[in-house]
Parts: C-alpha cells; structure tokens; sequence
C-alpha cells in the first residue's frame, strides 16, 4: 500500500512532492488505466479545494471518461466543446476562472465554479486531458498549471 502525504509548506514544493510520488507510482507499471486512476487519487488527496479531478481519454476523436475522484461526470465530450473539449482541439491549457462564462460550458457539476485542463499529448497526439474542477472562482493559478503541466508530461509517457 501507498501512503503519501504531501503537506508541503508552498505550491513549489508541494507540486515537487506531488510529481515525485507520481513518478513513483508509475515508475514500472504499464496500465495507462491503471496509471491514471492512482494519478486521480493522488491528486485528488493533495490538492486543496476541488470537487473533481480526472482524465478523458481520447478516443477515436472524442474525449471519453477515465479515471477520476470526485462526483459522477459527463461521459463524453466532442473536441471543441467546453473547457475539456477546447483543450483537446487547441492542445492548449485551459485556465478558466469563471466556468459559467466560458463559451459551451458543459455543466457536469453545478457546483464546479473554476477549471483547470491540461491536454496529455505524446508524440504530437493528444492521449487525452487532466481536468481539475472547483467549487472556489478563480482557484488555479499560474504556478497550479505549470504543476499540472509536470504531472501530464509524466502521465504522458506512462499511459
């Protein structure tokens, strides 16, 4: 069993920790299922503040539910639709303050406020994304996407 607990004193050095026990977690381990639902939890037990956290997959040109920690979630989304789906057709970032203004907002949970997305991309093919949802306005910051960023360049290779 895994027992990580990461109370790092800032953001730096709490995403520090978090990658190194993600590398951990991965390290060996082929299943990119398997690899993603412990990246889930571990996000999920680290960062403050979210009500969900989780992949979508791509597959055959349409994100598709993965693991994740947090409320039942939209089962699939179209490329270009919402923050999820703007994500994978740009392979761009995604921070979003305000969800309920962002253009094609899919409201899978009333009570998401912010999100944060970051497309898993290998080889110049999108994998699938990272999708981080708060119920706290503008709750990821630059430093949380250049974390995140880590994180999915890891998964990346480990899915």
């Amino acid at each position: 069993m895994y027992d990580f607990r990461i109370d790092a004193a800032d953001k730096a050095e709490m995403y520090r920790d978090l990658t190194g026990a993600l590398e951990a977690l991965v390290t060996g381990e082929p299943d990119g299922i398997a690899n993603m639902a412990n990246a889930a939890a571990l996000i999920w037990e680290t960062l403050p503040d979210l009500n969900w956290a989780g992949f979508y997959r791509n597959v055959d040109g349409e994100l598709v539910l993965g693991p994740f920690q947090g409320r039942p979630a939209c089962i699939r989304i179209p490329f270009g639709t919402g923050v999820c789906g703007a994500a994978a057709q740009s392979l761009q970032v995604q921070r979003v303050d305000d969800v309920h203004a962002f253009p094609g907002h899919i409201a899978c949970d009333a009570e998401s406020v912010s999100e944060l997305v970051v497309p898993l991309v290998r080889d110049g093919q999108l994998l699938g994304v990272l999708d981080l949802d708060s119920p706290k306005p503008a709750r990821f910051t630059e430093e949380d996407e250049t974390g995140c960023a880590e994180i999915a360049a890891i998964l990346a290779k480990a899915i």
